[in-house]
């Protein structure tokens, strides 16, 4: 098979789809790859390691697109990039196109096989592909909080853990999935008042067996929500329905019970957010304030540790990439079955059903168009 991979676009984005070790496994296995010219640089990887690994670096990003029967990417493809799509293309990426009607509108309308990382999912439920990147947003929401509480950057001024005589500030996460569990690892142990809240009361005794009184677990009402915000200092949102937009947990009105300089975090932007008042930012201009909360809505935030963030997404990724290089998409699913939970579209069809029931449309299974 044809394998590509393009330098990524979105703001401040510096992951890349492989890695040259990976380039290495593709071209051992009897594939061609080609890489962008400069595509690693911001996670460490230089031109000459690809080169080194038997890839062929490419100039243009016309030329990797136009040329490669799989694109192998880190986020979702920008409007820019619709350009380059083509029939049969195999898209392998981050895609979160319950948020994105255009993107799933270029995507069916250039009949390209979307197979979204967020969305694979094995036998046991859980998310292979999502985890390690939902691991470092969990972890670095606490750590971005932490600098935005600070006064210089618009934040009340606290210091999570706070010192002998003081109080500590009061973290509370929404969402008690993988985001949530690592963030509360975090927000735990930088000393902060920890409350985490769910609908899931097993995973809220999984969570209580671990970490016992140094938290406090909450079931997840907007009653309870709407109390938990009046008196926090940082908001965690990682609320997570594989594939959907974000259900809006967090009300405008509940912004108003807040205190002034608090902070929101959303890691569900990517999926619409989970607060009302969310909209997307970058890097390079993070946070805004609404009824004097400071929101930070970075949609990609893995990709301010990109060394970290490329080397744990490929780690995972990879193996199911080897799959349909070797076989192509359809046999690959019809020799490995959770492949078909990554297929969110396929020759013009929609075929993950949590995608359509976003835009209250049908779907096809994958399994039945490649039959």
């Amino acid at each position: 098979m044809r394998v590509g991979c393009v330098t990524e676009i979105k703001k401040k984005e510096y992951r890349v789809g492989l890695t040259p070790d990976n380039a290495k496994s593709y071209v051992s296995e009897g594939h061609e790859v080609r890489v962008q010219k400069g595509a690693g640089r911001g996670s460490g990887f230089a031109d000459q390691e690809y080169e080194a690994a038997g890839a062929v670096i490419v100039e243009e990003a016309r030329a990797v697109w136009d040329w490669a029967e799989m694109i192998i990417k880190v986020k979702e493809p920008l409007k820019e990039e619709y350009q380059f799509f083509h029939k049969g293309l195999i898209l392998y990426t981050y895609l979160h196109i319950a948020a994105d009607e255009p993107l799933m509108n270029a995507l069916l309308d250039a009949e390209v096989k979307g197979v979204a990382y967020e969305t694979l999912m094995e036998d046991d439920r859980s998310l292979p592909l999502l985890t390690p990147m939902s691991q470092i947003a969990g972890r670095l929401s606490v750590q971005e909080g932490a600098k935005y509480l600070e006064k210089p950057f618009g934040g009340e001024g606290i210091l999570l853990g706070g010192v002998p005589g003081t109080q500590r500030a009061k973290v509370v996460i929404l969402g008690a999935g993988t985001v949530g569990s690592n963030a509360c690892k975090i927000a735990v142990g930088m000393g902060a008042y920890t409350t985490i809240m769910d609908i899931d009361l097993m995973r809220l005794n999984y969570l209580d067996d671990i970490f016992g009184s140094r938290i406090q677990t909450l079931m997840s009402t907007d009653g309870a929500v709407r109390d938990a915000l009046a008196g926090a200092d940082l908001v965690i949102g990682s609320v997570l329905i594989p594939g959907k937009a974000a259900p809006k947990i967090i009300k405008k009105e509940y912004l108003k019970r807040m205190k002034p300089g608090s902070l929101i975090v959303d890691v569900a932007v990517d999926q619409g957010g989970c607060c009302e008042t969310t909209k997307m930012t970058y890097h390079n201009d993070p946070v805004y304030e609404v009824d004097g909360v400071v929101h930070y809505c970075v949609g990609n935030m893995p990709g301010a540790v990109p060394r970290t963030s490329t080397i744990a997404l490929t780690n995972a990724t990879i193996g199911y990439g080897r799959k349909i290089a070797e076989h192509g998409l359809e046999e690959a699913c019809r020799k490995y079955p959770s492949l078909y939970s990554a297929v969110n579209t396929y020759e013009g069809k929609i075929t993950c059903r949590a995608v359509a029931e976003s835009f209250g449309c049908s779907y096809v299974k994958p399994d039945r168009l490649m039959e």
